[in-house]
């Protein structure tokens, strides 16, 4: 029941609008950075213009300069699923004067790389020129990375660009000219073209371009470049081998993606684009990866983006899919072969020119590398282009504003609703499995009568959870998630951030429901990763005979609320500061061994592997005394409404078996249960009517027997085989 209304809502929610922003956002900052620091000579900060979301830099009454958010113009999501918010000052004449990052929730710059080196990369953007940016398509400028924080600072690096060129562009800074709709014939792609080519016709038309490096041009690049790190340290090998062969082309053309894919993965390719969606592939061969490993530790190909004019578009494994094979006749070997998806929303033109960047990398140290890049233009010929009339403008609504501010509210719900659209197999997937596991609980009793079924059952589950949910799609609840709710609870709500994941949100959902129903167990003991992880790790100990260790109930009893101080800690420093209750809140190791796989500075690792280690001999260490997130949740659990696990009388007088095999010690001496600890494991209900391990189950089987035999139901000759000992309790 739990599943479908959980289901049924959260799809139902993707119907309705989430409440409008009333501020932009740059407001909310504008406290933390003195005027100054972002404009020179700067003393205030003026009104927020009506049409755009930028502020004046005041001083006295001149206008020095112009102040924005980066979010309030582009996507700054990063590896946490969070933006990036970066305060930027540029003066009338397209040049940025300052930048200062103000928020943001990377965690691999909060811990591992240090806070300053990120903050002295944003702020070295003082003094460009937009003008140079948008001449050359946002390169004019040389790429500053961080090792182990690329992708973070790929993303800072295009939303201020990007950013910047929109705020020049809308007012008319440095001579830079609005962007106005064409108002002559446009060019869109002819979908009736359906001609099938050779690998030579499409190379050599330009359908598909090539981009190609040996081993003597990246030695040569990296020398101009300068850095003695990376010259000291040349590719070895033969000066003409390829250092990598690569290939562009735009695969949603009807003739060029027939011709490359087949007909049944060009079928498959146009089933999974939306409206206004796009798609290139990319294919390579030689010594370098144009895909790399970045996207196995964080979801985001960090070697290569797409760019055409201000859009730019960094590619997440959702948006991926391998390819096979390359169909079109005498095409070559290549060892990646890749689609990639380009989302309708980024703003693509498939019918103007744009580029692929190839970020190059060389390790000059134990975590450092230099980096260059290297551009593959692309231009689809004109055969596969036809001439259309121009769009009629749509008429501007009343109190609409223009411009950015228009984009930003368009965009904030095209978002998460594309979000919950192109993931809508992931949906359906976690919306079975809850739906079977809510079976399970309803019927319990009949899915528990074999102990191997549900044994493995269990098993199976786990390792889906472990396996698909938290490390494929990084599905995992945290207490931080609790700690955001209430705080925006208490200040502007919106659902916007809660819609932006859907599986996190389905969860929540579910747990929701569940609560009223079977108490935190339904996920502690089910659906959490790292409680899965646990428990997996602990069964593959016991494989080993590793000793477990029974905690006296005395000491137990003291253990377990620990928990609940942590959580009480957590909320007390949530209501003072959200980003310190945040901080705090590594004590859930949950971040390390499932959202990042242990890819992190060696202290969190080494509290993370401690805590499994201590599960290796006591099972569930952590989710029994330490997990704040189960005591959040173990609260509401009071208002349940049903108790579900059955017992006997004799349960705990005279018998203790169930509370003695409770992985996570739960049923207290005398045979009563904890709600506020049970995992619903459902071991204690296969133990309830287990007719070798009950001793009630066991009279209830011996006396059955007897009677049969008395009836002559029974030859009497199986009268001791039924009258089966009471095991010792």
């Amino acid at each position: 029941m739990f599943a479908f209304l959980s289901i049924a809502v959260a799809l139902g929610l993707v119907g309705i609008a989430p409440v409008k922003a009333d501020e932009a956002l740059v407001q909310h900052y504008l406290d933390k950075v003195a005027p100054g620091e972002l404009v020179p000579g700067a003393e205030t900060f003026g009104p927020l213009k009506n049409d755009v979301p930028v502020v004046p830099a005041l001083k006295g009454k001149d206008t020095l300069g112009w102040v924005y958010l980066t979010s309030d113009f582009v996507s700054t999501t990063g590896y946490s699923g969070k933006p990036i918010h970066t305060l930027v000052g540029v003066d009338k004449d397209a040049v940025i004067t300052g930048v200062r990052l103000v928020k943001h929730s990377e965690p691999i710059v909060l811990i591992g790389i240090p806070d300053k080196k990120i903050r002295a990369v944003t702020e070295g953007y003082a003094g460009l020129d937009l003008k140079a940016e948008a001449a050359s398509g946002g390169s004019a400028h040389d790429l500053d990375i961080i090792s182990g924080a690329t992708v973070t600072i790929m993303v800072i690096d295009d939303s201020i660009i990007r950013s910047g060129l929109k705020v020049a562009r809308t007012l008319g800074l440095g001579g830079l000219a609005s962007e106005v709709a064409e108002s002559g014939p446009q060019r869109e792609v002819d979908t009736g073209k359906k001609d099938i080519s050779d690998w030579m016709t499409l190379t050599g038309d330009g359908s598909v371009r090539r981009l190609s490096l040996d081993v003597a041009q990246i030695n040569e690049s990296f020398v101009s470049q300068g850095d003695k790190r990376a010259v000291d340290r040349p590719e070895k090998g033969p000066e003409t081998d390829t250092f990598i062969d690569l290939y562009l082309a735009l695969a949603d053309v009807p003739s060029i993606g027939l011709s490359l894919l087949g007909e049944a993965e060009y079928a498959n390719l146009m089933a999974r684009l939306n409206d206004g969606d796009h798609a290139i592939l990319v294919a390579g061969r030689g010594r370098y990866s144009f895909k790399g490993s970045g996207y196995v530790r964080g979801g985001i190909f960090d070697r290569i983006q797409l760019i055409q004019d201000d859009v730019s578009v960094r590619f997440h494994d959702r948006q991926h899919n391998r390819v096979g094979t390359i169909a079109a006749e005498g095409a070559p070997a290549f060892s990646e072969m890749d689609l990639f998806i380009i989302p309708a929303d980024s703003g693509f033109d498939p019918a103007k020119e744009f580029r692929l960047q190839l970020l190059v990398q060389r390790p000059v140290g134990p975590i450092e590398k230099v980096f260059l890049t290297f551009d593959l233009g692309y231009r689809l010929p004109d055969s596969y282009l036809k001439t259309v009339a121009p769009a009629a403008a749509p008429a501007a609504t009343s109190g609409q504003s223009s411009g950015a501010v228009a984009e930003k509210d368009t965009g904030v719900q095209a978002l998460w609703k594309r979000i919950w659209n192109d993931r809508k197999t992931d949906v359906l997937i976690l919306g079975a499995a809850i739906a079977v596991l809510t079976l399970v609980f309803f019927f319990q009793m009949q899915v528990t009568r074999n102990e191997r079924f549900t044994f493995w059952f269990r098993i199976g589950f786990l390792t889906f959870t472990l396996v698909w949910l938290g490390w494929m799609e990084n599905a995992q609840l945290s207490v931080v998630n609790v700690l955001a709710f209430f705080s925006a609870l208490t200040s502007d709500f919106s659902w916007d951030a809660f819609l932006m994941d859907p599986l996190v949100f389905l969860l929540w959902f579910s747990v929701a429901a569940a609560l009223l129903f079977w108490g935190r167990g339904a996920y502690c003991g089910w659906l959490c990763p790292f409680g899965a992880l646990q428990e997996l790790t602990n069964r593959i100990a016991k494989l080993c005979r590793i000793p477990q260790i029974e905690v006296p109930w005395g000491l137990h009893e003291r253990l377990w609320p620990v928990k609940y101080i942590i959580f009480l800690g957590l909320f007390g420093l949530s209501l003072y500061s959200l980003d310190v209750a945040e901080h705090y809140a590594e004590v859930e190791p949950f971040k390390t061994a499932i959202i990042l796989k242990f890819q992190r500075a060696w202290p969190f690792v080494l509290f993370a592997v401690a805590l499994l280690a201590a599960g290796l001999f006591i099972e569930r260490f952590y989710c029994r005394y330490l997990c704040p997130l189960g005591a959040a949740l173990a609260i509401p659990a009071r208002l349940r409404m049903f108790d579900w696990l059955k017992r006997y009388r004799e349960c705990g007088n005279p018998c203790n078996r169930c509370a003695k095999e409770c992985m996570v010690q739960a049923i207290h001496p005398e045979g009563h249960i904890n709600p506020n600890e049970c995992l619903n494991c459902l071991h204690c209900q296969v133990l309830y009517q287990h007719d070798q391990k009950c001793p009630v189950c066991i009279k209830k089987l011996a006396k059955r027997r007897r009677f049969e035999v008395q009836t002559g139901l029974v030859k009497p000759d199986t009268k001791a085989k039924a009258e089966t000992p009471v095991p010792a309790k």
